[in-house]
C-alpha cells in the first residue's frame, strides 16, 4: 500500500493542476445535484423507522380495528394556569383566567379554547391550584405554525404574572437551531495550534484550507442527497463535525512527515511521495477505521442512526481522499515555503535535520522516558483518573426522547412538567388492547385488573371493536412517561398479558414504543460494543503483527468510553455545567447518543493508536530493545498526536457551545473520550503497558504471522523499490 500511496501523491504532485480541476468539478457536480433537488418537491424531515415491536405491532392492530382514532386532528396547544396565591376557582382567578381565554379565542388560526373551570367538563386539579385550558386549530402551514405559536407564546409571556401561566405544546417542528459563535472559536484555535505547531502560517493554512474543502464537499454532498431523499438534521452536525476535526488532523499527519523528509534533505517531489507512502499509509488505516465503525451503526437497525453513520463516513472518505491527492498537490505549491524561515535557512547551511537528536530535547520525549521508567505508577495513575471520570455512568439514564421538550426551563417543558405532577401521564397514557374471542365480554374484567396494578391513576372504559374481538382501554399512568414507574407498569401488564381467560393484552401508544426503542437501542449499544471489539483487535493484528497490543489498545478505548459516558452524565444529566454549556441540562442521556460516543470514539482513538504505536513499532523493528523503541517511538510521534487531540478537542469543544442539545451532547462526549483517549490511554497507558511487557507485546504466532498481509505502515517497500533523489537540499519550490 505504502509503494502505491507514495506513486498516488508523486502524480497529484505532478499533476496538481488537474487535481485542482477535478476536486472543483466534483464540488460543483454535487452543487449541480442540490440545485436541481432543491428545485424541485421538498424531500422533506426524514421519517424514524423504528424495528418492529410489541407495542409498533399492536399500533397497528389498533389502527385497523379503530381506524378513526386515527383520523388527523388539527393542532393544539395549552395553556396552564398555575397561580402563585389561591385556587383557580377564586372569583379573582377565574376572572383573570376568562380573560386570557378571551385574548385566546382572538389569537390568529385559533378555532376553540376550551373552559377549564366548565362544571360540565373540568379540567382543574382536584385542591383547585391548577387549570388547563386548551387551545384548538386547524391544518397549519409551516408559516402559520411558526406565527400562531409566536403568538401564543406572546400572550403567554404577557399574562398576569400571579397566573403563572405557561404555554404547553408546540406547534413548530423542533430541529438544529443556527449555529453559535463557539465553532468559529473553535476553527481559531485549531488554526492557531496548527500554527504554532509548523511555525509557519502558510502551512497551517494549507493545512485548515484542506479540511475546510472536505468539509464544504462533505455537507453538499449530504445536502445533495439530502435534497433527493428526506435526511435528519442530525446527520448534517455530524458530517460537519468529523469532518473538520478528522480533515484537519489527516492533513497534520501528513504534513508533519513532508516536513520533516524536506528538513531531512529530500527534495520536494520525494518528500511529497515519502511522506504519502507512510503518514498516508496511516491516514488510510485510520480514515477506513472510522469509516467502518460508522457504517456499522446499521446494527441499530434504526434508520435515521444508520444514515447519520453513512452521511458521517461519506464526510471522512472525502478528508481521506482530499489528504491522498489535493494535499499532495498544495504541498508541491508550497515547496520549500513548508517550513519556517529558520529550517529553510538551516537547510541552506547545509545542515540537515536529525530526527533522533530533536526529539531528545523535546518535552514529550522526556515524558515518554518518565513513563518507560515508572510503568507502574504510570499506570495505576492513569487508570484511577479514568475510572473517577467514569463513575456517574453508573447512574446512566437514557430516553429515545424527552416529552415536553428537550428544555426543562422551557414554558413548554414547565406546563407539560405541571400537568403530569397533577394529573400524572394523561397526556401520554398507555392504550391497551385486549384481544381475544371473550373481549367484549371480559372487558370489565381486564379493566379491574389495569387499575390495580402499581403505577396506575385511572383506567377509562373499553371501547369495543365492530367485529368484538378486540377491546382498547386508556390507561393514565401515575408518572411521566419517562418515570421508572412508567416502564414497570407497561412491563407488568405485558408480564400479565393472559392472566384474564379468553383475552390477550397488548401495550401501545407513544409512550409504549418510546420505551421499545429505548431498549432496543440499548440492545443494539452492547451489539455495537461486540462487533467493534472484534473490528479492533482484527484490523490492529493485521496493521501491528501482535496479539497483545490489539488487546491492550482496545481497553484503553473502553476506558476513555467509560470516561465520556461518565462525564457526558455529570454535564447533561446532573447539570454540572450548567453556567457554561448553553444546551439544555437535567434531562436522561438520549438513546443514541452512547451508540454514537462509541461508533465515533473508536476511529478516533484508534486514529491515536495507529499514529503512535506505528512509530513505536518502526523503531523495535529496526532493532532497538522494547523501552528504547518506546522512547524513541514515541518521541518522534507524540508531538503531532498531541497537537492533532488538542485540535480535537477545540473543534469539538466549539461544537459544545451549541444551544441544540444534541449536536452539544456529541460534541461533548467526544471532547471528553479524545482528551481521555490520546493524552491518558495513549501517552501514559500504552507506553505503561508496552514497558510492562516488553518483547511479548510484540509476539504472534508462527501460523498466524504467515497468514496476515503485511501493511507497511514504515515504509519499507519505499526503500526497497523506489528510486529516490540523492538527499540534497532542494530550495525549489
Amino acid at each position: 500500500m505504502s509503494t502505491f500511496l507514495s506513486r498516488l501523491g508523486r502524480l497529484s504532485a505532478r499533476f496538481r493542476w488537474l487535481v485542482v480541476g477535478a476536486w472543483i468539478a466534483v464540488l460543483a457536480a454535487l452543487i449541480g445535484v442540490l440545485a436541481v433537488g432543491s428545485s424541485g418537491d421538498s424531500a422533506g424531515e426524514a421519517e424514524v423507522s423504528v424495528p418492529e415491536s410489541q407495542a409498533s405491532l399492536a399500533l397497528e392492530r389498533l389502527n385497523a380495528e379503530f381506524p378513526s382514532e386515527t383520523d388527523a386532528a388539527g393542532a393544539s396547544l395549552q395553556l396552564v394556569f398555575h397561580p402563585d396565591d389561591g385556587a383557580v376557582t377564586d372569583p379573582s382567578v377565574a376572572q383573570e383566567i376568562a380573560a386570557v381565554r378571551t385574548q385566546a379565542e382572538s389569537l390568529p388560526g385559533v378555532q376553540s379554547v376550551s373552559d377549564p373551570l366548565d362544571p360540565a367538563s373540568p379540567y382543574l386539579a382536584a385542591d383547585g391550584t391548577l387549570a388547563v385550558a386548551t387551545i384548538t386549530y386547524g391544518e397549519l402551514t409551516e408559516d402559520e405554525q411558526v406565527e400562531f405559536y409566536d403568538a401564543a407564546l406572546a400572550l403567554q409571556e404577557n399574562a398576569p404574572p400571579a397566573l403563572g401561566t405557561e404555554l404547553g405544546g408546540n406547534l413548530i417542528p423542533l430541529g438544529a437551531p443556527e449555529q453559535g459563535p463557539g465553532e468559529a472559536v473553535g476553527v481559531i484555535v485549531a488554526f492557531l495550534v496548527l500554527a504554532l505547531t509548523f511555525g509557519s502560517l502558510v502551512t497551517a493554512g494549507v493545512n485548515l484550507l484542506i479540511a475546510v474543502i472536505g468539509v464544504g464537499v462533505g455537507l453538499v454532498g449530504v445536502l445533495a442527497y439530502g435534497s433527493l431523499t428526506p435526511i435528519d438534521g442530525n446527520s448534517i452536525v455530524l458530517t460537519a463535525m468529523l469532518g473538520l476535526a478528522v480533515g484537519i488532523d489527516y492533513s497534520l499527519f501528513i504534513l508533519f512527515r513532508f516536513r520533516n523528509e524536506l528538513r531531512a534533505g529530500r527534495t520536494v517531489d520525494d518528500a511529497i511521495a515519502r511522506a504519502s507512502g507512510t503518514a498516508g499509509t496511516a491516514v488510510v488505516f485510520a480514515g477506513l477505521t472510522v469509516i467502518v465503525a460508522l457504517v456499522a451503526f446499521m446494527v441499530a437497525d434504526l434508520s435515521f442512526i444508520t444514515q447519520m453513520g453513512v452521511a458521517g463516513a461519506f464526510g471522512v472518505l472525502v478528508a481521506v481522499l482530499l489528504a491522498l491527492t489535493l494535499l499532495p498537490a498544495m504541498m508541491r505549491f508550497l515547496g520549500m515555503r513548508a517550513l519556517s524561515r529558520k529550517h529553510r535557512q538551516a537547510l541552506a547551511r547545509g545542515e540537515l535535520f536529525d530526527e533522533e537528536q530533536t526529539q531528545q530535547r523535546g518535552i514529550t520525549s522526556r515524558w515518554g522516558g518518565f513513563v518507560v521508567q515508572r510503568p507502574v505508577i504510570s499506570l495505576i495513575g492513569g487508570v484511577l483518573v479514568l475510572v473517577v471520570v467514569a463513575v456517574p455512568l453508573l447512574s446512566m439514564k437514557t430516553a429515545f426522547s424527552v416529552p415536553g421538550g428537550a428544555d426543562p426551563t422551557s414554558t413548554e417543558r414547565t406546563a407539560y412538567d405541571l400537568v403530569v405532577e397533577e394529573f400524572g401521564g394523561v397526556q401520554s397514557p398507555l392504550i391497551v388492547l385486549a384481544e381475544g374471542d371473550q373481549a367484549a365480554t371480559q372487558a370489565a374484567a381486564v379493566q379491574a385488573q389495569l387499575s390495580g396494578y402499581t403505577g396506575v391513576r385511572s383506567v377509562a372504559p373499553a371501547q369495543i371493536s365492530a367485529d368484538g374481538d378486540t377491546a382498547r382501554l386508556i390507561v393514565i399512568p401515575s408518572g411521566g412517561p419517562i418515570d421508572d414507574s412508567t416502564e414497570d407498569l407497561v412491563h407488568q401488564i405485558r408480564d400479565n398479558a393472559d392472566s384474564v381467560s379468553g383475552v390477550h393484552l397488548e401495550v401501545t401508544g407513544e409512550t409504549a414504543i418510546g420505551i421499545d426503542q429505548d431498549e432496543q437501542l440499548r440492545s443494539a449499544l452492547i451489539k455495537y460494543v461486540i462487533v467493534i471489539v472484534f473490528i479492533s483487535i482484527v484490523l490492529l493484528i493485521v496493521l501491528f503483527r501482535s496479539l497483545l497490543i490489539p488487546v491492550v489498545a482496545t481497553l484503553g478505548f473502553l476506558l476513555s468510553v467509560g470516561a465520556s459516558f461518565g462525564a457526558s452524565v455529570a454535564v447533561f444529566q446532573w447539570g454540572w455545567l450548567d453556567p457554561l454549556i448553553a444546551a439544555p441540562q437535567g434531562d436522561p442521556m438520549l438513546s443514541l447518543l452512547p451508540l454514537l460516543l462509541v461508533g465515533v470514539l473508536f476511529g478516533l482513538a484508534m486514529d491515536y493508536q495507529v499514529f503512535l504505536v506505528s512509530r513505536i513499532q518502526e523503531m523495535y523493528r529496526k532493532g532497538m530493545d522494547p523501552r528504547t523503541a518506546i522512547r524513541e517511538g514515541f518521541g518522534r510521534s507524540a508531538p503531532v498526536l498531541v497537537a492533532a487531540a488538542s485540535i480535537m478537542v477545540v473543534v469539538f469543544a466549539g461544537f459544545a457551545t451549541s444551544s441544540f442539545a444534541v449536536g452539544a451532547s456529541i460534541a461533548f462526549g467526544l471532547m471528553v473520550g479524545v482528551a481521555a483517549d490520546a493524552f491518558i490511554v495513549r501517552m501514559v497507558l500504552m507506553p505503561a503497558l508496552l514497558s510492562l511487557l516488553g518483547r511479548s507485546a510484540w509476539w504472534m504466532p508462527r501460523w498466524l504471522d504467515k497468514v496476515v498481509p503485511d501493511v507497511d505502515v514504515e515504509g519499507h517497500s519505499l526503500d526497497r523499490h523506489e528510486h529516490e533523489a540523492p538527499k540534497q537540499p532542494a530550495m525549489a519550490s
